[in-house]
């Protein structure tokens, strides 16, 4: 996951990650060790659809996100960036 913004001079951040860990805990419960294809919405989870999946419901909260990263490998995977 990718935010962008200003840094705010005092903090020297532009978000706690703790805020970040927050909001993306209740997605990772979800999804973690879940069979993908049985989530409503993921019945084809690429990696595309899961990073669109995950944009989705993390938007509204995280005003910042600018981008979502799902590697499957080392070398593979996508970056979702909205819309």
């Amino acid at each position: 996951m990718h935010i962008d913004g200003e840094i705010d001079p005092e903090a020297g951040w532009v978000m706690d990650f703790a805020a970040i860990s927050e909001q993306v805990r209740p997605l990772i419960e979800q999804l973690d060790h879940r069979y993908l294809n049985d989530i409503p919405g993921l019945e084809n989870p690429t990696s595309e659809n899961l990073a669109k999946w995950i944009w989705q419901r993390l938007e509204a909260e995280l005003p910042q996100l600018s981008a979502i990263h799902v590697a499957e490998t080392c070398n593979s995977g996508c970056i979702y960036r909205g819309n």
